[in-house]
């Protein structure tokens, strides 16, 4: 039977007039958030945040049940608070949406022990910044608590109201969910996910994943998430509809357990951003800041552009399967995609079905041993394709589909990179279709976590960047290993070619931006010409104009920006230039208008340039927007080539009307345009003095 440390609902309700035995607070930097740390009567930690003098998170209560050898903490005391400031202490991002990031928070630390035997001891840290805060725990080195089974996480989150909610179902495999909108009392996550036919997976009852995104009635936005993620469970939340709380529930596996961890320990950061305008969610750099530094250097990985012989295993022009007759990965085919790719300057070309194994990767059955990640088909010869692409100055990216048996990955992850070594291969994207095996894990369980990290690490000594699909979450964790450099991660641009459903509507990514892209990069695969997929799907089609399809290049970020329609969607395209001109590396980013699930506009400066380049998506409804250019140097003129929404544009009805524009723009100009129904429009502003 578990034993509790945290105090029953009802007694909870009573904490109020029983809260002050030391006085343990914390505000940011610019005063406006305030955190109270303290114990109740009970011994048992709590902590509240205001905002502007407004409660924002109410007594929220954080403690462990404990399985194992190890009794759940009986009361603590506080042996120690300590303060620590710390303004205003840039440091750069390798690569990313801006070169120059902000780190300005205060601190604070609560030493916390056991009042009765066998006094162990506990750390409580908070960081906490202009645009929200983070905490964890911290297990010291103790020779009365050397591990510790965790069997739930009891973290708190006390709200104040029935806010508007972005989410998806807590799902314990997959992120790949469309986003529900509703008030916080009407969250229904297991019904939803069931309705939607993808609660295949082990899903909590209403239980959401993050992150997650919230709007007061009051107009402060609210996002809830975790930072550096590293040999735990990832967090889901449990939601408790009437009392408007949520509580940590971790992802476990089938025999009870969600995380096994030996002391010293931190667990990951559990994070709120707090704003009063929607774009500062997306301009927050927070999660990054709640990781530690790099661990390495990372010159020798370049952000780039690149195509893939993928799409067409989508809409079913050729397969991954040699033996089908179709295949794709083939060796004239591969040269077909570079040719094209030297010729318009796009630097990579992901080759997928290459390597043996595809003919049984997907099942029920057992697909441990399925792939082999040296042996290439027979129609594709690897080493001529490689050097090919050298010649013409594009770089083959590797792809290893392991069909959720990692074990296998792993048993041959040296084998793999030596080869990508030798060929002078740099970057690979990674996927785990499938339930994992083995059995009774999950991908979002600690088992898979270290498991993706293990790659990472194996990949950063051998100078290998990693694009994960079917990952874990991201949680800021590219700041100390930047060859993390994209995920999927989230319905990614393949439903549109055959999910049931009719694929992902036009609110998606107006949603996506607000919530998982706080997360960090996206690898959404935006670029889609031939909008409704013919002659190849009947039922299927992208839900965007072709305009949005350019404005995700700007608002969807990942430093590696796939080109994924045919090769003949493309050439003789007008549209095409944006996509040839568009940089993937950013010197700073400004989200200058948006509101989830509706629109928003974000524009983005190269790095290296005085190139801006800006994106405006829009849901189903039509729009009217003012784009202000004060993000342009002052004095200084600007040739701004604009491609929109034609006059009769429409995602569905006619989604391909679009116009090029080609206007001078100062940093006073005002740039007014009318998004149709999930329309868009991009912009490249470039020097003209």
């Amino acid at each position: 039977m578990k034993k509790y440390w945290i105090l029953c609902p009802f007694i909870l309700f009573l904490l109020n007039s029983c809260l002050s035995i030391s006085n343990n607070t914390l505000t940011s930097p610019n005063r406006c958030i305030r955190v109270n740390v303290d114990l109740n009567t009970e011994g048992q930690p709590f902590y509240l945040v205001k905002y502007k003098g407004k409660t924002v998170i109410d007594t929220s209560m954080l403690g462990f049940d404990l399985g194992g050898d190890a009794s759940n903490f009986s009361a603590f005391k506080v042996v120690k608070t300590s303060h620590s400031m710390r303004r205003n202490e840039p440091w750069e991002l390798p690569w990313g949406e801006q070169r120059v990031v902000e780190d300005n928070f205060n601190g604070l630390t609560v030493l916390l022990k056991e009042e009765a035997a066998p006094y162990r001891k506990l750390f409580l840290e908070f960081k906490v910044f202009n645009d929200g805060l983070g905490f964890r725990y911290i297990f010291p080195d103790q020779s009365n608590l050397e591990e510790m089974v965790i069997l739930d996480e009891n973290t708190e989150f006390n709200l104040t109201g029935d806010h508007r909610v972005w989410w998806i179902p807590g799902d314990w495999d997959i992120y790949e969910h469309l986003y529900k909108n509703t008030r916080f009392s009407e969250i229904n996550a297991l019904d939803y996910a069931v309705l939607s036919g993808l609660a295949q997976t082990y899903i909590p009852e209403n239980a959401v994943n993050t992150p997650l995104t919230m709007k007061t009635d009051d107009g402060l936005y609210l996002s809830f998430h975790e930072a550096n993620l590293t040999n735990y469970a990832g967090m889901t939340l449990k939601i408790d509809n009437k009392n408007y709380k949520m509580i940590n529930e971790l992802v476990g596996n089938d025999k009870g357990i969600k995380a096994i961890v030996k002391t010293p320990f931190a667990t990951p950061w559990r994070t709120i951003q707090i704003v009063e305008q929607a774009g500062d969610l997306i301009e927050s750099n927070l999660i990054l800041n709640l990781n530690p530094s790099a661990k390495f250097d990372i010159s020798w990985f370049k952000p780039t552009k690149y195509m893939g012989i993928w799409w067409d295993m989508h809409i079913g022009t050729r397969t991954w399967d040699y033996k089908s007759g179709r295949h794709g990965a083939t060796t004239e085919y591969a040269k077909k995609y570079i040719d094209f790719c030297a010729e318009n300057g796009i630097g990579a070309l992901l080759v997928e079905g290459w390597n043996t194994g595809w003919e049984r990767w997907f099942g029920d059955f057992d697909r441990e041993g399925v792939f082999d990640f040296v042996t290439p088909y027979p129609d594709y010869d690897l080493e001529e394709v490689v050097a090919y692409g050298k010649s013409k100055g594009v770089e083959i990216i590797m792809h290893h589909e392991t069909s959720a048996a990692p074990r296998t990955y792993e048993q041959q992850l040296d084998t793999a990179y030596a080869l990508m070594n030798k060929l002078g291969i740099s970057a690979v994207k990674t996927g785990y279709v499938g339930k994992i095996i083995p059995k009774g894990e999950y991908h979002h369980g600690q088992w898979m976590v270290n498991h993706y990290r293990k790659v990472l690490q194996t990949a950063a000594r051998a100078h290998i960047a990693v694009n994960a699909h079917e990952p874990i979450k991201d949680t800021g964790i590219r700041r100390t290993y930047p060859n993390a450099i994209s995920r999927e991660g989230l319905r990614g641009q393949e439903f549109n070619a055959w999910s049931p459903d009719g694929g992902n509507p036009p609110n998606h990514l107006p949603i996506v931006a607000f919530t998982r892209m706080l997360a960090g990069p996206i690898d959404y695969t935006p670029g889609i010409f031939n909008i409704k997929l013919t002659p190849y799907k009947d039922y299927n089609q992208v839900n965007t104009t072709l305009a949005q399809q350019l404005a995700l290049y700007v608002v969807i970020y990942s430093p590696i920006q796939m080109l994924p329609d045919l090769i003949e969607n493309y050439e003789g395209h007008p549209a095409f230039q944006f996509i040839r001109d568009v940089a993937v590396d950013w010197e700073e980013t400004r989200v200058l208008d948006g509101e989830i699930g509706k629109f928003v506009t974000i524009a983005r400066k190269e790095r290296g340039t005085d190139n801006w380049f800006l994106g405006s998506i829009s849901n189903e409804d039509e729009r009217r927007i003012s784009i202000e250019c004060n993000f342009l140097d002052r004095g200084k003129k600007y040739t701004a080539v604009i491609y929109s929404d034609g006059k009769n544009a429409h995602w569905d009805d006619n989604p391909t009307d679009y116009q090029i524009d080609t206007v001078t723009v100062y940093h006073r100009s005002n740039i007014s345009l009318n998004l149709a129904p999930g329309g868009g429009c991009a912009i490249s502003f470039r020097r003209s003095n």
